[in-house]
């Protein structure tokens, strides 16, 4: 047993809110968790204790989205308690009233992008980005590394920060060739201002304990070593278990407790995750148990046989690669920025988003200015099949000089009558949301 660390813990099971009665993203996913903390007195225990969340504004939500039409059109009450459950575990870290805090809410939030015309991928906002955003606004600039466990690739946290170089994404996920959304590749590897701080692993179908651990000894520590964040936050989606009905992947319980053990997050936020039974209450157990420096050893989930969830010595190969590659891209960062950007005063990406589940389609185009002293302003044209059309800028956290007056500029100049139906300017360092 490691010496016992203060551990916050915040649930919101969102009664009032499920896609559909039988839908994987339902209440019951924390219900369930909610019965075994108690049965097994955890809240009991001096170092364990539980708080209840706020509710979060919809100016902690413009901080991160340009909502189409607004944050209150794409929002539920749901949605608010669960960001103002992350915000909550965030000012307990924050103020120190303990060592760190695991926020067990829902909806999730981790496919929302900067862009929110709709849901996708059961997410309408970003929890942990919306947390991330409260925490610079009040208690001062941080260096954070976001870790993103889900079995999905974090693709809308990584769309947020893509251009952030304050801000590192690691996603760590089944093959996105095999499993939605499709992406999480190595050569997303972020923006021009900030090459580096997006990080994809994906693994194959069937990696078990393994596997994750392997990465995350031999590629995700070193490279928090070397970034130095001031925070580590765990996106902490569970649906990487092996008996996930929606996923291919064999990590047990134990072995969730194990990563969270290494990693020593400051703040785990619940992602996914729909074994509603057989794994979310031992997984989110384990979880709280190694957070709080407690004995994990004994968390064991019905049908867990370790002799039939071995992974095979071609996918011990692979996710070795793997790692052995992810691990070399970001040593070769900084050679790499240069060679991408040449003698280029701006960079140029068009990419087509779909909402899967509103069913809608948009186009976007976004614009960064490459500078070396700050992550850029960036301007996104961004057009929807339901026939919105927006113009938005980010002026970014320190701003220098230049990039502050060209997004003033930006936002300024664009008008309605461009064929605009919503142009937003979102000022990071002056806390400031304008819409017209």
């Amino acid at each position: 047993m490691k010496k016992a660390r203060k551990t916050g813990l915040i649930f919101f099971p969102a009664f009032d809110w499920a896609i559909s009665p039988t839908h994987p993203e339902r209440e019951e996913r924390l219900l369930y968790t909610q019965d075994q903390v108690f049965e097994e007195g955890l809240l009991d225990l001096e170092n364990i204790i539980e708080y209840k969340p706020s509710i979060a504004s919809y100016s902690d939500i413009n901080r991160v989205h340009f909502c189409v039409p607004d944050a209150r059109a794409v929002t539920t009450e749901s949605h608010l308690i669960a960001a103002g459950g992350a915000i909550t575990a965030a000012e307990k870290v924050m103020n120190k009233e303990v060592d760190n805090a695991f926020a067990l809410v829902r909806p999730p939030g981790h496919h929302a992008m900067l862009v929110v015309h709709g849901a996708r991928g059961f997410c309408n906002v970003n929890m942990e980005a919306i947390m991330i955003e409260y925490i610079r606004h009040h208690y001062g600039h941080r260096r954070i590394a976001v870790v993103d466990t889900d079995c999905h690739h974090g693709d809308g946290t990584q769309d947020i920060y893509w251009n952030d170089p304050d801000t590192l994404c690691i996603s760590i996920h089944q093959d996105g060739r095999t499993l939605y959304p499709g992406s999480g590749f190595h050569e997303e590897f972020g923006g021009p201002n900030a090459l580096g701080t997006t990080l994809n692993i994906p693994l194959p179908p069937r990696t078990s304990d393994e596997g994750f651990l392997h990465v995350l000894d031999k590629a995700i520590l070193p490279i928090l070593s070397e970034f130095k964040p001031d925070l580590i936050i765990n996106s902490a989606g569970q649906d990487n278990h092996f008996s996930d009905p929606i996923t291919d992947m064999r990590f047990s319980a134990q072995g969730y407790a194990i990563l969270n053990d290494r990693l020593s997050p400051d703040i785990a936020v619940l992602e996914g995750g729909y074994s509603i039974e057989k794994a979310l209450p031992y997984v989110n157990v384990g979880i709280i148990l190694a957070m709080a420096g407690l004995d994990y050893s004994h968390v064991r989930e019905p049908e867990y046989d370790p002799s039939r969830f071995r992974q095979s010595e071609e996918i011990s190969s692979q996710v070795a690669q793997e790692a052995e590659e992810i691990y070399e891209l970001w040593s070769r960062r900084n050679e790499l920025r240069e060679r991408m950007i040449g003698d280029a005063k701006y960079m140029k990406r068009r990419k087509g988003v779909y909402y899967d589940t509103d069913g809608i389609s948009e186009q976007q185009e976004t614009i960064v200015r490459i500078c070396s002293d700050c992550g850029g302003v960036v301007m996104v044209n961004s057009r929807s099949d339901l026939g919105n059309h927006i113009f938005a800028v980010t002026i970014p956290w320190n701003a220098c000089r230049e990039c502050r007056r060209e997004g003033e500029s930006a936002y300024d100049k664009a008008q309605k009558k461009d064929g605009y139906q919503h142009i937003y300017l979102q000022d990071k360092d002056r806390d400031l949301y304008l819409v017209k």
